[in-house]
């Protein structure tokens, strides 16, 4: 390989100018032939016997070329780039000049690089740090929601529905008279005032009794996303069976020793405080984080390139398709169930992807000035909380990880420490 030229084009973007010589071409084409060979047919010859040259002339020089060139141009103008020193953020365009077997091949590869990046004055950010003191109010609630969540069931055979009640009812839905696909269920627990529902439909139980039967008439929205259904007018034809409601504890000491690991009220209050007063306090770190990493954005100075956010929409799909596969489900499942086209799907994830792109170059430009650097008992460590946390060896783990991506993480992360540690923060109470 001989990269003959590395000429800068445009901002981010370079053109290399690529030769392979003919004898590295010439090894292409015989492990082509090799591998190919049993696959073709030659009369008078038994089949992966026929000699390559007799191949070529019945089916013409070029016959193993563009096997032979998707093959080695891969390795060739990965060679270019890092002889080039350059750091690519997106696969090269690449474009084959010429071929012969007397001249080898020329390639032209155009390139998208990393930015140039320019910081200034990143140390001693001002920044409000609000602190939430939590209520009595607040703490309450919380004892409200316990409650809740240990209330028990009650039947109720001496009243009407009312809201909040959770009902158990057969249904079918009816349009234009006739049954549509996904409107009957039978013994279907409903609670009313949940929204589970479309609009209208809840609210025209309440008042009904046990073993009534009744007819309850909607319209569907003219978003509804069974697209056959939306903005129709439909009626449902309902039976209760049951009526039930939750019979919440009394709020006292027994409470707290039956719902919690305290044995008075006051104990369990006191817990629910120190952990509220955690949430807020780490609510309000996220904030100030968000504050100083908006300002670093504004600071930051570079032409990057589309790409770069093109890449990150696409990581941060792949993500997300990852962890709904966990559950069973596609992402085609998915964007089939909200109603959502992909191009809608991408434009959510934009403007995160745009901030993550820009933090990163930012604190990669600050570790450089910086000169953090990574030593190699803290890059073990690393590697081994990677393991722990995901219950890996750490030899696969690091057979996984790349060092260089780790430590360059690791980088960011100290820059970021940095940044956050000389900024100049104005604490508000509430």
């Amino acid at each position: 390989m001989s990269l003959k030229a590395a000429n800068k084009v445009d901002t981010n973007k370079y053109e290399l100018e690529v030769s392979v010589d003919p004898s590295t071409f010439e090894e292409a084409i015989e492990r082509t032939y090799q591998k190919n060979k049993t696959k073709i047919n030659v009369g008078g010859f038994r089949k992966g016997k026929a000699p390559r040259k007799i191949i070529e002339k019945l089916y013409g020089e070029e016959v193993f070329f563009e096997d032979a060139i998707n093959e080695i141009y891969p390795v060739e103008v990965s060679k270019a780039v890092e002889e080039a020193n350059l750091e690519l953020v997106d696969r090269p365009e690449v474009e084959i000049i010429s071929v012969s077997k007397e001249d080898g091949i020329e390639i032209k590869a155009v390139c998208i690089v990393k930015p140039e990046v320019e910081i200034k004055d990143y140390k001693g950010i001002k920044a409000t740090k609000t602190v939430k003191n939590v209520t009595d109010e607040e703490i309450a609630d919380e004892l409200n929601r316990m409650g809740e969540r240990n209330a028990r069931l009650v039947s109720i055979d001496d009243r009407a529905v009312e809201d909040g009640d959770i009902t158990v009812i057969d249904f079918e839905g009816f349009v234009d008279g006739v049954a549509f696909e996904g409107g009957k269920a039978e013994k279907f627990s409903l609670t009313i005032g949940s929204g589970q529902f479309i609009p209208g439909f809840e609210e025209q139980i309440i008042g009904k009794k046990i073993d009534e039967e009744f007819d309850v008439e909607v319209t569907f929205p003219e978003e509804y996303q069974a697209e056959e259904l939306a903005g129709k007018p439909a009626v449902f034809k309902v039976k209760i069976h049951e009526i039930k409601c939750k019979e919440l504890p009394e709020i006292d000491d027994e409470f707290a020793k039956d719902a919690s690991e305290f044995d008075t009220l006051d104990e369990l209050k006191e817990d629910i405080k120190t952990k509220l007063t955690e949430a807020k306090e780490k609510t309000s770190e996220n904030e100030l984080e968000e504050q100083i990493a908006n300002a670093l954005m504004e600071k930051l100075e570079a032409e990057i390139p589309q790409a770069m956010f093109d890449n990150r929409v696409a990581e941060m799909i792949s993500d997300f398709e990852h962890r709904i596969g966990h559950q069973g489900m596609t992402l085609e499942n998915y964007l089939q169930y909200t109603g959502m086209e992909m191009d809608s799907f991408k434009k959510l994830h934009e403007e995160q992807a745009t901030k993550q792109v820009k933090l990163r170059l930012a604190l990669e430009k600050i570790s450089e000035l910086e000169g953090i650097e990574i030593s190699e008992d803290e890059l073990n460590d690393e590697f081994q909380k990677l393991a722990d946390t995901h219950n890996i060896e750490l030899e696969r783990v690091k057979m996984l990880v790349n060092p260089s991506d780790l430590a360059l993480d690791m980088k960011v992360s100290k820059a970021m420490d940095l940044v956050r540690e000389t900024a100049k923060v104005e604490e508000i109470h509430e």
